[in-house]
């Protein structure tokens, strides 16, 4: 079992390793200067967005944007607008800060000149890296890699990570099938053309209402929201069906036990039905909580048996931690909690981590150069950026303060459950990583606008889910904030 290392700790990145797992925190992460509040001082949107949004709107299609924010004035837990309102932020940039706004030390991050020219001369990465990227990549492995996972490549954001770790899948497959990377010169001018054996006939299996990217090959593995797929060829690759629980869990174990095994025999028999249709499945991608899908969790039992199918079916598993990853659940990645039996083959990774990538086996690893590879291949200022991170995540021990704050979190909004059901209910998350249902999506939309409306910021998700996506930093004090305003929006709600 790998579950335990040497030194008899639980499956968990080097960085959890570091932190320890004590019960309490002697005081809550601060950044001085934060507002105590939320301040909303116009109507939302007020007179300067919507006169921002007007000009935005003459240059581009600008139905998402929502707000214009001051950078200047941000900080910390709280966003400033256009406006000069000042709002509590639960979603971060679409779960993408780990610090908060302007953190004090992320801003003298580039004051110093080397770093400062490894922002300004930006390198092509896979061809003429800086003399200390080796150095800079250890300190990222050592301090975060999952237990099993030594290699690395970075790229620029979370699509790209997943479909440059389907390209690994199916790499690795065909090397399986082949024996070797001796190609053929019959493959070799047969993929030019699209055609097999050089383009063979391959599927990466995904899962019903999840999200992986807008990328050709991933938007062909994201089953959410039709607006992202319309319009848009997709490959013929299987969907299997994701577990979808009853809450409160304790009360529906058997039910949902049964939902595993229906989920986990769709894998199966997917597998089956695509070797005989002659597009063998390389690999299965899965977030281990589907977020842009509604904030599905599954069990560690599901887990468990799908890398099992995978692994008799000599498929790889990779494990989307492109939203869990870099510690909202409490552990710095959220595939942690579930025990496996090995690690994943692959671990795509972006949002809270600055730039995009992956880790991976041995067995995924590419063994000809230029077969994963672009021009910018990652960022430099985004890895300076993440050590720098690293080292406040571990010095301020902040994934127990998440772990602790969302503990608290997840307490209070269950019995706000009780009181305001069935206008919210299934409450449920790990670490700060939180979720709501609300009755109905149009309900959903009115708490989100009213708690804009009195200084909150919050997201949605397929189809009538409201999810936190809070800092790390985001303390008690902050969950009071939000329970608070919450509580007044289900009261008004509960009067209409």
């Amino acid at each position: 079992m790998w579950s335990k290392c040497s030194r008899g700790c639980s499956t968990s990145s080097r960085l959890i390793f570091q932190i320890g797992n004590s019960a309490s925190l002697a005081t809550s992460p601060e950044i001085a200067g934060e507002p105590t509040g939320p301040c909303i001082k116009t109507s939302v949107p007020g007179p300067k967005t919507k006169q921002l949004l007007c000009e935005l709107s003459k240059l581009q299609q600008a139905g998402s944007t929502e707000i214009f924010i001051n950078y200047d004035k941000s900080i910390g837990n709280y966003l400033v607008d256009a406006d000069e309102n000042t709002y509590l932020d639960t979603y971060t940039q679409i779960a993408t800060m780990p610090l908060g706004y302007n953190h004090p030390e992320l801003l003298q991050v580039f004051r110093n000149e080397h770093d400062l020219k490894c922002l300004v001369n930006r390198p092509a990465l896979g061809v003429y890296p800086g003399e200390d990227w080796p150095q800079r990549m250890n300190h990222i492995a050592d301090a975060i890699a999952p237990y099993g996972l030594r290699h690395l490549n970075t790229m620029m954001c979370g699509a790209c990570s997943n479909e440059n770790a389907f390209k690994h899948a199916f790499m690795a497959y065909r090397r399986k099938v082949r024996g070797d990377d001796n190609f053929t010169e019959e493959e070799k001018q047969s993929c030019v053309l699209n055609k097999p054996p050089g383009s063979p006939n391959l599927a990466i299996m995904s899962f019903l209402h999840g999200f992986h990217g807008r990328t050709i090959g991933t938007l062909s593995t994201t089953r959410s929201k039709y607006i992202q797929k319309i319009d848009i060829p997709a490959f013929d690759w299987p969907m299997a069906n994701f577990p979808q629980y009853l809450y409160p869990l304790e009360e529906h174990e058997e039910c949902n036990r049964a939902e595993d095994y229906r989920c986990l025999a769709s894998v199966e028999e997917l597998f089956e039905k695509w070797c005989k249709k002659g597009i063998p499945v390389a690999g299965v991608i899965v977030e281990p909580i589907q977020s842009e899908g509604g904030d599905n969790h599954a069990s560690p039992t599901f887990f468990r048996k799908l890398q099992a199918i995978c692994k008799r079916n000599n498929a790889a598993l990779i494990m989307d931690e492109v939203q869990t990853g870099g510690g909202p659940t409490g552990k710095f990645w959220c595939h942690e909690y579930f025990d496996m039996e090995s690690p994943p083959d692959i671990v795509t990774f972006s949002k809270k981590l600055q730039l995009g990538g992956y880790f991976f086996s041995d067995d995924m690893k590419v063994n000809q150069p230029f077969r994963t590879f672009n021009t910018w291949m990652g960022d430099p200022g985004k890895v300076i950026l993440l050590e720098k991170i690293i080292d406040i995540i571990v010095r301020d021990q902040l994934l127990q303060n998440v772990r602790l704050t969302g503990d608290y979190l997840l307490k209070q909004l269950q019995c706000m459950e009780k009181e305001f059901s069935p206008i919210i209910h299934s409450t449920r998350g790990r670490g700060t990583f939180i979720a709501i249902t609300a009755e109905t999506p149009e309900k959903r939309d009115e708490m989100i606008k009213r708690l804009k409306s009195k200084g909150v910021i919050c997201g949605g998700a397929h189809p009538q889910t409201l999810r936190l996506r809070p800092t790390l930093l985001f303390s008690k004090n902050h969950a009071d904030i939000f329970l608070d305003k919450l509580n007044e929006v289900l009261k008004d709600i509960k009067k209409a």
